[in-house]
């Protein structure tokens, strides 16, 4: 088995059933590349983790010789470094559309990858509800977003627990107060129950908790695929 370090290009071509793109990363300061809107939701996922360092897309090609003898390669979707210096190899496939072929390829990328020390998880579709919540908060990612005297009043406030809403309307004007609170939930500074429900005036907010380490981001990731 050889694994090759390369560069894919995301093809684009009239007709084309997929839908190729760029991410912007809050977590790699830059963009990500993805081949499908599954691809762009564990970008997503894999952006808000706090266990995450660093992501690249189609990072290397695994080569090996198939039972009949006939070269066979498989390109990952994303390598994922972690806190803890640690790596992570994701394959992106839904449940229904693995063939006895791509299970063959997905089972060998896993071997090549604990050869070296890397674990390895292939995921499909995330819950619907956790995934909704992320996309709205991604939307407040970027750190313009941050003004650090409403996120020091914000702080202060949740600190004990308040509904979203009303907690904001104590800040200050909802409208500058809310892309504020939106980013600190993305940065885990505070914190909701992301699967519990849609984000709503009533949700209840928090303090959030972001823990030190690595091991949780393969559950995370394995968690994601619901």
């Amino acid at each position: 088995m050889r694994a090759y370090g390369h560069e894919r290009r995301f093809p684009s071509f009239r007709g084309q059933g997929n839908w190729c793109g760029w991410y912007w990363s809050a977590t790699c300061g830059g963009h990500v590349g993805y081949e499908s809107w599954l691809e762009r939701d564990h970008l997503m996922l894999l952006d808000f983790d706090p266990l995450v360092t660093a992501v690249a897309s189609q990072p290397f090609q695994v080569s090996w010789s198939g039972p009949d003898g006939k070269r066979v390669r498989h390109t990952p979707d994303f390598f994922v470094r972690r806190t803890d210096g640690t790596a992570l190899v994701v394959d992106v496939r839904p449940d229904e559309r693995i063939e006895p072929r791509d299970a063959m390829k997905f089972a060998a990328t896993a071997g090549a990858c604990g050869l070296v020390g890397w674990d390895f998880v292939r995921v499909g579709a995330p819950e619907v509800v956790l995934m909704e919540n992320v996309r709205w908060l991604a939307g407040y990612r970027h750190p313009r977003v941050h003004r650090p005297q409403v996120a020091d009043r914000l702080v202060e406030v949740f600190g004990e627990g308040a509904s979203l809403l009303a907690g904001a309307r104590r800040v200050g004007d909802q409208i500058a107060v809310l892309p504020v609170l939106f980013h600190l939930l993305w940065q885990r500074v505070l914190a909701v129950d992301l699967r519990a429900g849609l984000l709503s005036a009533g949700t209840r907010v928090g303090l959030g908790e972001v823990r030190e380490g690595g091991g949780d981001a393969v559950a995370s990731a394995a968690s994601a695929s619901g």
